[in-house]
């Protein structure tokens, strides 16, 4: 540790994640003695705002990973793959936000407000989940203590920044113009327009299966961070033309009778969680409400009528803050707290 605080990387800066990590550690008061942002050759150079300070983005190296006591990273995977075993033999903590590391046997894959447990032992990489997950578990753990989980079955609709800002930027630029009644600019992040248009598919399909990989993350993560192998999952994810928040359709088949007054009641006083459920007045969850805040936000809690021991909700979030960025500067604090930071 250096003076008052942490010397503390961020390996993916001038990505949307990267820079919304760096807004958070300001915003939340984080103890950083120094901060590194890092990222590829092409961004080396480029400037970003911490507070009031205005740092140059340095390419990641074995030089420029030195020193440092955490590094919060989301590069994608195969920079992850290549970096993060270097980083945590030069001294860091790593707390990973790619895909490469979330279903290794030796690395925990965290929610701060799910199983922060797991974070004890680490051998100096946590794994931050996806994003779809991320708030659908935040929703579950509540249900899951009091009553046990036999299946799930999800349908996600997923915004376009989960996909990166060429993604929001095709978006804008099609729905231009489809307004402005010019052609159509042909789809490049995309295998279809995604503007005024829903795409049955979120993520790749990997070879040989019918599912995409958005999808088997969704069954195996839940499984490690909810430590049960036997829960049941079935999840379909979507693409929408959303900017922001992920939306999902849970429906929860719990192992004892919950009925839905008992879940609103544990939800609403669960942690990192906020219950917007009053139909009837309009009142549900929305991408566009919870854009730009840290909560899980969760409503249409009801009983499913085809069984009487499933309820059905509607899980909303930001994906680029708790889905991605929040949670992996919570895990950086519980880190501190614990005292479980790798210190030279």
């Amino acid at each position: 540790m250096a003076g008052d605080g942490y010397r503390v990387g961020v390996l993916g800066a001038t990505g949307l994640v990267g820079t919304t990590i760096i807004e958070l550690l300001a915003q939340r008061g984080f103890p950083v003695a120094e901060l590194r942002p890092l990222a590829s050759e092409r961004s080396a150079g480029k400037t970003i705002e911490f507070g009031s300070k205005v740092l140059t983005v340095q390419a990641v190296s074995d030089e420029t990973i030195q020193g440092l006591d955490l590094v919060l990273s989301s590069a994608g995977g195969s920079v992850s793959a290549e970096w993060t075993p270097k980083l945590v033999e030069a001294g860091a903590t790593v707390v990973d936000n790619t895909s490469y590391w979330r279903m290794h046997d030796d690395v925990p894959l965290v929610v701060s407000e799910v199983n922060p447990d797991a974070l004890e032992g680490h051998k100096g990489i946590i794994a931050n989940p996806n994003c779809s997950t991320m708030q659908m578990v935040v929703a579950l753990k509540p249900l899951y203590d009091a009553a046990g989980i036999e299946r799930l079955v999800i349908s996600t609709y997923q915004a376009v920044s989960g996909t990166g800002k060429g993604a929001i930027d095709e978006l804008r630029a099609q729905a231009r113009a489809v307004v402005g009644g010019y052609d159509v600019p042909a789809p490049s992040i995309y295998p279809h327009q995604i503007a005024f248009n829903v795409l049955a598919q979120a993520g790749s399909f990997p070879d040989g299966d019918d599912h995409t990989d958005e999808e088997r993350k969704l069954i195996n993560e839940t499984r490690k961070i909810l430590g049960d192998a036997e829960i049941r999952v079935s999840a379909t994810c979507i693409r929408v033309p959303v900017e922001t928040g992920h939306s999902e359709a849970v429906n929860v088949e719990t192992r004892e009778p919950l009925e839905p007054g008992e879940a609103r009641e544990l939800l609403a006083a669960a942690p990192g969680v906020t219950v917007v459920d009053d139909p009837a007045a309009g009142r549900y969850p929305m991408a566009i409400d919870a854009a730009g805040k840290d909560d899980v936000f969760v409503g249409r809690i009801r009983r499913d009528p085809g069984n009487e021991r499933a309820l059905d909700l509607w899980v909303v979030s930001d994906n680029l803050r708790k889905g991605a960025a929040t949670n992996t500067v919570q895990l950086g604090e519980e880190l501190i707290q614990r005292g479980l930071l790798r210190r030279d």
